[in-house]
């Protein structure tokens, strides 16, 4: 949808009542809005021009059947296009909101390539589903018949999600294993709520127990279960945990008050918009109002870190990054709006040392990009006598995420993990090196998307149905 028009419609409503016109109410204006978001969604999906070669599907993770459900939306047949886009994605309300659609379905659009702009693939299929969730359309699963089979989840992210709702589909007895209060990873506590609204995801989880998903939240495997419990418990496992060491800083002064980790920041801010107290949130220090903000990195969740302090109402917003724009690994669309909200970007600076008992500053050594390394990735060398400091208040570090020790935190060494850490698992399968043992998601491939793991964890629901299958057969015979 158009950016614009949909900015100007909130802020209006929300945020200046006063200059709606008097003879227009509160409902009238949903109404307006309906209206455009409906002929919107009609007019980019129309453009969608079926063609012979759907570059957007087979750009896909989940290969969404995106041309089918665009033409159907273009028709006015919204719940057909709801049924169509939930038979292939778990979640494509989620998916429509966070996907990096410009490095995925839209930016390869058969449109796009020959220069006249993408179908807005991502906002039509929020509008979809959104319409969907409105309409009453989306049910809880009532599988035609219930299993003996019992499936033990660790993790409520989004692998560990979709493999239960694929499960519970089929009958399969399903019970998740979080170490939070709430269920939804990342989802709940990584993503801001400006990017994913936490209701969206809340709705969701909701559905899934009343599909017969048992959760049990606060429940730390390896401290108030074991892993071997949970294997006599259970006729199947799959580790969907994700990756949440955060990667460090070094250099002198790297231990000073007010460096913090992303996924602090962003969990403390998610956590007070669901109303918790915050304690670290009021006290300032994991709050960026009035400070000037350095975020280290370039990935997706830098730029959740620099959206969301300049939403917390910091004086100035800095994101280093020790490549140019061109290599910067997170989405390019994302980084445009940043800089529309004010960040400023600082290409070609790495961190090498921090000022301050409480940080005052990040001492920067300007980059060049070198010779290309063995993937014709240029690599980045410090240009000597150009070194120079970023004031700052606050420093975030978002340097991407790595995979705890689980085969030593759960007590399980014969869990084979690979030299990066994440589980050792078949691709297709998911099954590890543990008979009956999946993994999926990041735990598996290592910090991703939303929409691999679900991609995983569709995967590995599937593979343990095949199992499952096989060892009735085989017990029937």
């Amino acid at each position: 949808m158009a950016k614009e028009p949909m900015l100007k419609f909130v802020s209006v409503e929300r945020d200046m009542p006063e200059k709606r016109p008097p003879n227009l109410r509160a409902n009238d204006f949903q109404e307006i809005y309906a209206e455009y978001a409906e002929a919107k969604a009609e007019e980019q999906s129309s453009r969608c021009s079926q063609c012979g070669v759907p570059y957007c599907q087979s750009h896909c993770p989940l290969h969404n059947n995106i041309p089918d459900w665009l033409r159907l939306t273009a028709q006015g047949r919204l719940q057909e296009a709801y049924e169509v886009s939930q038979a292939t994605n778990t979640f494509p309300e989620i998916c429509g909101r966070i996907c990096p659609q410009d490095r995925l379905c839209e930016g390869n659009c058969v449109i796009e390539q020959s220069g006249h702009g993408t179908v807005t693939i991502g906002s039509v299929e929020k509008y979809i589903t959104d319409t969907a969730w409105e309409n009453g359309w989306v049910k809880p699963a009532v599988p035609s018949m219930e299993r003996k089979e019992s499936v033990g989840i660790i993790g409520a992210g989004p692998g560990g999600l979709a493999a239960a709702d694929r499960l519970r589909r089929q009958g399969v007895q399903v019970t998740v294993y979080d170490r939070y209060d709430r269920a939804g990873g990342l989802l709940t506590y990584g993503i801001p709520g400006f990017k994913l609204e936490k209701d969206v995801v809340m709705k969701r989880i909701d559905q899934l127990a009343q599909s017969g998903v048992t959760f049990k939240q606060n429940c730390n495997v390896g401290e108030d279960i074991s892993f071997a419990d949970l294997q006599k418990a259970h006729d199947a496992i799959l580790i969907a945990t994700g990756v949440y060491k955060s990667r460090d800083l070094s250099g002198p002064g790297a231990g000073a008050k007010g460096i913090v980790r992303a996924i602090d920041f962003l969990t403390a801010s998610n956590r007070k918009s669901f109303g918790d107290a915050v304690p670290e949130f009021d006290s300032g220090e994991l709050n960026a109002e009035g400070k000037r903000v350095v975020v280290i990195g370039g990935g997706d969740t830098a730029m959740d870190c620099v959206r969301t302090a300049i939403r917390q109402g910091a004086t100035s917003v800095k994101c280093l990054y020790r490549r140019d724009r061109a290599n910067m690994p997170g989405s390019q669309r994302e980084v445009a709006n940043a800089e529309e909200e004010g960040v400023e970007f600082v290409w070609l600076t790495a961190p090498k040392g921090y000022t301050g008992d409480a940080v005052e500053g990040v001492m920067v050594s300007k980059m060049r990009l070198g010779a290309p390394d063995a993937t014709g990735r240029q690599a980045p060398e410090i240009i000597d006598g150009a070194d120079y400091v970023e004031d700052a208040d606050l420093v975030i570090k978002a340097l991407g995420f790595e995979p705890e020790d689980i085969p030593t935190l759960w007590d399980v060494p014969e869990l084979a993990v690979t030299r990066w850490g994440t589980v050792k698992a078949d691709f297709q399968t998911h099954e590890t090196s543990l008979p009956g043992v999946y993994a999926c998601g990041d735990i598996q491939r290592g910090a991703s998307l939303v929409v691999w793991a679900i991609r995983d964890g569709r995967e590995a629901a599937d593979a343990m149905l095949t199992q499952f299958n096989a060892a009735s057969a085989v017990a029937a015979e």
